[in-house]
């Protein structure tokens, strides 16, 4: 298993640092990429460094995808033609798309989330189809979570998807979940 992890300057840290954490630590191989360049820095400032930029990719070598949120890094994410297309690809081959806290919009701005139910970061719930208050939510390949304080239960969802319960049951003991 293989997972994408789109970054843009302006990405909540949580949500990123915790969902690669979590799926390292289930065995998912994870790539941190970045949208424009080998650096960003987090909304809270934090530079990182990654390997890849998003344009020496091939989304074919991905099981999924996971788009953390941060308004600004969302807004950074949205104007990437490239990133947006990959989703729309990821959808059409029903491929895992996971996103946290403001990025549900993009799902939303690209009509992925047409007829599916999602989260949101609480008060943007008008701005996708079908909104649920629920923490974490699944509907087909997609998921949805609302924000840093759901991060760990979002990242588990993912394992429990992508390699099982009984791995995500042995990860929560491991966690102390």
């Amino acid at each position: 298993m293989k997972v994408l992890i789109p970054l843009a300057d302006g990405f909540e840290d949580i949500e990123a640092f915790t969902v690669i954490d979590v799926l390292r630590r289930a065995g998912i191989d994870v790539d941190p990429v970045g949208v424009t360049g080998m650096s960003v820095t987090s909304r809270e400032g934090i530079r990182v460094m990654l390997d890849k930029r998003l344009d020496m990719i091939n989304p074919d070598d991905y099981d999924g995808i996971v788009l953390p949120g941060g308004s600004r890094g969302v807004a950074n994410l949205s104007k990437s033609s490239r990133l947006r297309r990959i989703l729309r690809e990821f959808n059409n081959k029903g491929k895992l798309i996971a996103a946290i806290c403001a990025a549900p919009l993009i799902l939303a701005n690209e009509g992925i989330l047409d007829n599916k139910k999602a989260t949101v970061y609480p008060g943007l719930e008008r701005r996708i189809p079908y909104p649920r208050g629920d923490r974490v939510v699944v509907d087909g390949n997609i998921v949805t979570s609302q924000g840093p304080g759901t991060a760990i239960e979002f990242a588990l969802k993912i394992v429990e998807i992508l390699k099982g319960k009984n791995k995500l049951i042995r990860l929560k003991k491991e966690l102390v979940v």
